[in-house]
């Protein structure tokens, strides 16, 4: 078996810096993002997450730079897929995001992770999109989301790749990724918007899942998604969005809802639009300085 730890525990967070182009027409004509976007406050978010997950939590950050070529690479958790030693690199649903794995399959190499290859359109994998961002591991199994950004020959290449894990499929309704609707609060807890399209997502999962999770369900869409990391302090975190642009969801009684309360930390600013990997090292390939030149 591939070597697993603690549910949640990391020493390491790889990013991606925000470049200038971000926000910008995609080649496809569309705007790169869901929403409207303002450069300098997405700037002032990354460098709001960078420093919880620094100084906060404890993390060794390593940091891509940016690249104006490439302006959604700042989402660089759709493109690997990370359980213990292994990184599985994706292939996004835009061509031109293709391109962003170049980077990351050279940090993912130089921390010594087993990287495997999704490949292009010959081969066994011939077909098959996959966004780490529809993808959600519990600790116990996967779950992917089939959105308009990942399809099912996608999910059957990661269950192929994580051969130690049951992989389910399940529709994504109300989001445009699965884990912009859910994401895990702590070992065995599954936060996720109250929203008609996340629960029937929620209730599929609950039909093709051999275990029992927690569910903390939370009024606002955005404040479902939220990262949990048990941090080299063997403190327990949960970054997530501030109690001001999630009011409802701030009331909510977590104390009653999550069997073990990790250490909240609410930050000042919105960072959850920004992705990044945690990933456990027993060691390092490189030194971190040099890593974090890359």
């Amino acid at each position: 078996m591939a070597n697993v730890c603690p549910y949640g525990y990391f020493t390491h967070a790889v990013v991606r810096g925000v470049p200038e182009t971000f926000g910008k027409p995609a080649a496809d004509g569309r705007e790169n993002g869901e929403a409207s976007v303002d450069l300098a406050k997405a700037q002032r978010q990354f460098g709001c997450l960078t420093g919880a997950l620094r100084q906060k939590v404890g993390l060794q950050l390593i940091e891509i730079p940016p690249d104006p070529e490439l302006p959604e690479s700042w989402r660089i958790e759709d493109v690997a897929v990370i359980q213990g030693d292994m990184a599985l690199i994706t292939r996004p649903f835009k061509q031109q995001r293709r391109s962003e794995v170049e980077a990351v399959r050279r940090v993912m190499s130089e921390l010594n992770l087993t990287v495997v290859e999704m490949g292009g359109e010959e081969g066994d994998s011939g077909g098959a999109t996959l966004e780490g961002s529809d993808v959600l591991f519990t600790g116990r199994e996967f779950f992917v989301g089939i959105s308009s950004h990942t399809n099912r020959r996608g999910a059957e290449v990661l269950a192929d790749t994580f051969r130690d894990f049951a992989v389910s499929t399940v529709p994504v309704c109300g989001g445009a990724r699965l884990k912009n609707i859910c994401s895990m609060g702590g070992p065995d807890t599954i936060i996720i918007s109250n929203s008609d399209g996340a629960k029937k997502t929620l209730r599929m999962m609950e039909q093709l899942t051999d275990h029992h999770y927690e569910v903390l369900s939370v009024p606002e869409e955005s404040a479902a998604n939220c990262i949990y990391i048990k941090g080299p302090s063997k403190r327990d975190f949960l970054l997530h969005r501030p109690a001001e642009e999630c009011p409802d969801s701030a009331s909510v009684s977590m104390t009653e809802q999550i069997h073990k309360e990790p250490q909240f930390v609410g930050l000042k600013d919105s960072w959850s639009t920004f992705l990044c990997y945690c990933v456990s090292m027993q060691r390092v390939g490189r030194s971190l300085a040099e890593l974090q030149k890359l």
